[in-house]
């Protein structure tokens, strides 16, 4: 059953291109090496500039458990830990 994925990140000013780099390479690295990982979006809103948010579809709850075990994700997280002021993660089952 596929499983959704939304994070809600606030970032530090100062490490704004820093961040979305990563960011855009983890996503990018997640959709062609994970089977699981159908759907990888890094969205912004201009009346926020300094927040993302993440919509990211998975096969399954299990899929996303090895997104957050996997090689990329870990190195990923590690480097941006100290540049996020605020993280948000909901998930989602699917209905339909």
């Amino acid at each position: 059953m596929k499983f959704a994925v939304c994070v809600t990140f606030k970032i530090n000013p100062k490490y704004w291109n820093q961040f979305l780099e990563l960011m855009m390479n983890n996503a990018m690295t997640s959709k062609i090496v994970e089977d699981g990982c159908l759907q990888f979006d890094v969205c912004r809103d201009d009346a926020h500039p300094y927040e993302v948010f993440l919509y990211e579809i998975y096969t399954s709850a299990e899929a996303f458990d090895l997104h957050l075990k996997s090689e990329h994700f870990l190195e990923f997280d590690a480097k941006v830990s100290d540049m996020i002021q605020e993280k948000t993660v909901k998930t989602f089952r699917w209905v339909s």
